[in-house]
């Protein structure tokens, strides 16, 4: 029995794996097998053996007292030698030569899985044969690179030539079901240790790891007919002379190319061909800069002569905007598949230079492209995302998205990533720029396989990313396809890397390019002729001779052919509004009613529901019945009503179901079955449209941009995001700056996102009052010093003119009309919603049926209509304000007794900025100074945005005082006296009416 006490630890591993591929757990074995009732240890430790020394011992007995999984592994160990005796009786020659059969049966499978575990840290990944993938030249001490290293697993060079039985988890035997020790070594370092490297055994699914194993173990997987390596060829020639051609005819320019892993452009065409296959009908991607402009031209097939006029610095924009540089630019293409012959839809999403930032984006375009198609399982549309090594490690918003991969409101039902791994991230070297060992290990979170692969092999990239692109249809989950490759130039074509990476580019203007190795491959073997390939060469070269020449006659640039997510029919042929008016946003009376009935039931039987909930659902009925509405019901209204009309909503952020100051609850939670729940805004009408409320994860960046790319997909849906505080949109910074403001001018893209930001100084701290409304008016359009010109249709031309609309609603009616409006507009622009918190339940914060009716509209400015409005010439102060501040100043002014001598009016819009009613209302009090006031302090909040507007449209003939909190580096206090302190002192200002006498402007 000391033979067997030397087995090492594995033992509990490969006997675990013998019986699971029977279907048998290791609680079964143990109840089944009649052996002695030795514990089964949960982890690794030395009890594993004694548990196969106690079966051993019982299989010697009685062979039928085991399991018959038992019997048969100790018979094949066995049948080399004469049966054993058990302990105590005197053991024959042969017992010893068992156990070490045993032994080393195991020690195979054990050096058969440290392959499929640690193989890839000795591939040879490097086409440069300088760095290690892995920035580590240490070899793993369980892989068989040299013949010493077979004693680590108590074997010597005379076993070589033994035949061992394969384990059920390795397919290297393909249909033999031994091999010599030689040859599983040989097959193993063949699969594992060439040019491709597999990380995939930290996946907790055993199929999905025996998938893998199988297409790559297998022998002979990786063979290619004649046609695919001639067709390989001719994408490499397109991919290369496309990037040789834009080098000599703009040798100065900025482009970005793909020189060093050309062989990206046949792989991106491999995963849509073996995905078209599949069923695959549209493909979305997102990739940086480096290589756009060949994908452009080569996998979307964007006309060449439309790519070699952005290089013309004479070409004339016809579109408004700034226009953005070429290689950031999108495409939209329908086209037919040549190798599947079927139609299939490729869209490009546009984006800006901050890496990776895109990747968020495209995955809400796939969604919503999924969603309108009914495509549950995403069969019909998928993504495909394209990275550098530096920032697929570096960028936070990588982890951000790869965590919204299976979540069942974000999900894209898998998503192909490929890795352009350059080595390099602008003049840093990798082991300077991340601490992982490769640059794809973010990806294990989410149990993605990851694909390491020489890029100078090309058909070894296209085996891998055939298998990439099987498996998303397979397991829809996600992929990495890691291009190890090299980067022949700089960051960009004007960049000198010999300052920073001497010894690499020295490897590098030595190296041989891949279309020539490849191509003196094939003619060596006779695939094809050296003529055969120069005229291929000289076919495409000549087809970019042609596309340059007619691209000289092209004089006018229009972005708009370059547009990622075109909306059919929502404009007219010349991309404009079919019109520009927009009709009332009022709803008639038994709507309203209807909605309000719905939205404080229960509309499924025998759900029971918190009591809690229950007295908020009450209330509803209540105010439904007195024909009023707080926030939370009119929001159900606005959303219940465009329902009705046909308009999917879909409402996304932290805590969003419930509402992070509860007062939403649009999901109701039973109270005694676990995760039955309900959402009563689908069960409004029997022909709605869906509506979608999603709590996400604990993501700014991430979901914001992923909301945004859903809200690109049509304009028939209204796409909200809401913060748990407006404070925290400044973690999704990036998408704002970026995508939402500039979205338009730089690549004529509409798109109708809705943000919520909880905002109003409350006493909660600096990190819970301010949305920050300042960044987002000083990123407004519209000219603080041009005085408008007031046309029949100025509201609607204004906000078809402007970047984004900014609206901080006083009222529940505002907050209704104006979500209702951004559906109803014939165009759509980015609505910034600053709402309340305290107002959701402020007794006075509530507004009647009459505001929201037929025939009702979103009002951009609230006048006074109170005492002051009967005698405006009596007026001595009309302050004007914005949100929760117009209700302390309205209690102010009463406890005060100035309700006859000072007016206040309410901005709901601010930008565009309501000139044309604000001129009214000044004009309506010509006796009354002029005072802005809000909450936030001075250098924040609103008063540097609307100060230059009151100037102009005033004509400077009267100034617009300022009341409000002192400047301050943070927007608010912590300390509730203080914040007390501070209200106090700027509502006495707002009200003393010799505040500002003597003072000038």
């Amino acid at each position: 029995m000391s033979q067997l006490r030397l087995l090492p630890s594995r033992l509990r591993v490969q006997a675990t794996g013998l019986l699971a591929t029977r279907g048998i757990s290791e609680r079964n074995w143990r109840s089944r097998s009649s052996g002695p009732p030795a514990a089964f240890p949960s982890g690794l430790g030395g009890g594993s053996s004694s548990y196969m020394e106690a079966m051993y011992s019982a299989w010697l007995e009685n062979p039928q007292s085991v399991h018959k999984s038992w019997d048969s592994f100790f018979r094949k160990a066995g049948e080399e030698a004469p049966r054993a005796a058990p302990e105590g009786r005197p053991v024959p020659s042969g017992r010893t030569t068992t156990s070490k059969l045993v032994e080393d049966h195991l020690a195979v499978q054990s050096l058969i899985r440290a392959y499929q575990i640690r193989g890839h840290h000795v591939a040879q990944l490097d086409p440069l044969g300088i760095l290690d993938a892995d920035l580590d030249s240490f070899v793993p001490s369980d892989l068989i690179t040299t013949i010493d290293k077979l004693a680590f697993y108590d074997l010597r060079e005379a076993d070589l030539d033994k035949e061992f039985q394969l384990p059920t988890t390795t397919f290297i035997g393909g249909s033999e079901s031994t091999l010599s020790l030689r040859e599983i070594i040989r097959r193993l370092e063949s699969t594992y240790c060439q040019h491709i490297g597999l990380e995939f055994m930290f996946i907790n699914d055993v199929e999905q790891c025996q998938w893998i194993r199988q297409k790559f173990e297998t022998p002979g997987v990786m063979q290619f007919s004649s046609e695919e390596k001639r067709t390989l060829l001719a994408r490499l020639v397109r991919s290369m002379r496309f990037e040789d051609f834009l080098a000599r005819k703009w040798s100065s320019e900025k482009r970005f190319g793909l020189e060093g892993c050309e062989v990206m452009i046949p792989a991106l065409k491999t995963i849509i061909d073996k995905s078209s296959e599949m069923g695959i009908e549209n493909v979305i991607l997102g990739m940086p800069h480096r290589g756009r402009l060949n994908v452009l031209a080569n996998v979307i097939r964007k006309d060449l002569e439309q790519i070699f006029c952005q290089f013309d610095p004479k070409l004339e924009a016809a579109d408004e905007g700034s226009g953005d540089v070429k290689y950031h630019l999108g495409m939209y293409h329908e086209r037919i598949n040549r190798v599947t012959n079927r139609n299939i839809t490729l869209s490009l999403v546009a984006n800006p230079s901050h890496l990776e930032a895109v990747d968020p984006v495209v995955q809400g375009k796939t969604k919503a492209e999924q969603f309108y198609r009914g495509d549950t399982q995403g069969r019909k549309v998928m993504s495909i995302l394209v990275h550098g090594d530096a920032a697929f490690a570096g960028q936070g918003v990588v982890y951000e998205t790869f965590h919204l991969s299976d979540l069942p409101s974000y999900t894209t039902n898998g998503t192909v990533h490929v890795v352009v791994n350059n080595q390099i991230g602008f003049t840093t070297d990798p082991r300077m720029a991340r601490s992982s060992p490769y640059p794809t290990d973010v990806a294990r979170v989410v149990n993605a396989p990851i694909f390491h692969v020489n890029a100078d092999d090309p058909e070894a990239v296209i085996y891998v990313c055939s298998v990439a692109a099987e498996w998303r249809n397979t397991f829809n989950k996600d992929v990495v396809v890691d291009l190890v490759c090299y980067r022949r130039r700089g960051h960009n074509e004007m960049d000198e890397p010999m300052f920073t990476q001497p010894l690499m580019y020295k490897q590098i203007h030595r190296q041989v390019p891949v279309l020539k190795k490849y191509a003196d491959k094939l003619i060596a073997e006779g695939t094809v002729t050296l003529q055969e390939f120069e005229e291929e060469i000289a076919k495409y070269d000549r087809i970019c001779e042609e596309a340059y020449g007619r691209s000289k006659d092209k004089k006018i640039l229009h972005i708009k052919h370059w547009l990622d997510s075109p909306w059919p029919g929502f404009f007219n042929v010349d991309g404009e509004p079919k019109s520009m008016t927009c009709p009332t946003t009022g709803i008639p009376e038994d709507v309203l009613t209807h909605i309000g009935t719905v939205a404080s039931s229960v509309p499924l039987e025998d759900f029971k529901i918190h009591t809690g909930l229950s007295r908020i659902l009450h209330g509803r009925a209540d105010m439904t019945r007195k024909r009023m509405v707080d926030w939370a019901l009119a929001e159900y209204m606005a959303f219940g009503s465009l329902l009705k009309e046909g308009i999917h909503v879909r409402l996304s952020g932290q805590d969003v179901e419930r509402g992070t100051f509860s007062h939403r609850h649009h999901v109701l939670h039973d109270q005694e079955v676990d995760r039955r729940t309900c959402v009563p805004m689908n069960y409004l009408w029997p022909d709605q449209a869906p509506y979608t409320v999603c709590n996400s994860s604990l993501s700014e960046y991430g979901v914001l941009g992923f909301e945004l790319g859903y809200a690109m997909a049509s304009p028939n849906a209204l796409v909200l995001w809401e913060a748990q505080f407006g404070d925290f949109h400044n973690t999704a910074q990036c998408i704002i700056d970026q995508f939402i403001s500039t979205g338009q001018a730089k690549w004529v893209r509409h798109n109708g996102i809705v943000l919520l930001l909880p905002h109003g100084m409350e006493g909660m701290g600096p990190e819970h009052s301010s949305a920050r409304p300042e960044r987002f008016l000083q990123m407004s359009n519209d000219d603080s010093d041009a005085y408008p010109v007031f046309t029949e249709d100025f509201e609607v031309s204004q906000l078809y003119d402007c970047n984004w609309i900014v609206v901080n609603c006083s009222t529940p009616a505002s907050y209704f009309h104006v979500l209702r409006r951004q559906i109803l507009l014939p165009f759509r622009k980015p609505l910034i919603i600053f709402t309340p918190k305290s107002l959701l339940r402020h007794p006075e914060a509530k507004s009647s049926f009459d505001q929201m009716v037929s025939g009702t509209s979103f009002q951009r400015v609230i006048p006074e209509d109170g005492k002051a409005a009967q005698a405006p010439g009596q007026v001595r102060r009309l302050i004007f304000c914005t949100g929760k501040v117009y209700y302390d100043l309205v209690k102010e002014r009463s406890s005060q007794g100035l309700d006859g001598q000072v007016a206040l009016t309410r901005l709901e819009q601010i930008s565009p900025f309501p000139f044309d009613l604000i001129k009214r209302e000044a004009e309506r009090f010509p006796g009354a100074e002029l005072v802005w006031c809000q909450e936030e302090h001075k250098n924040m909040g609103y008063y540097d945005y609307i100060s230059p507007r009151f100037m102009t449209i005033l004509g400077r003939t009267r100034p617009i005082w300022y009341v409000g909190r002192e400047p301050a580096a943070a927007p608010a206090t912590g300390n509730r006296n203080a914040h007390l302190v501070s209200l106090r002192k700027f509502l006495d200002t707002a009200f003393d009416l010799q505040a500002f006498e003597g003072k000038t402007f």
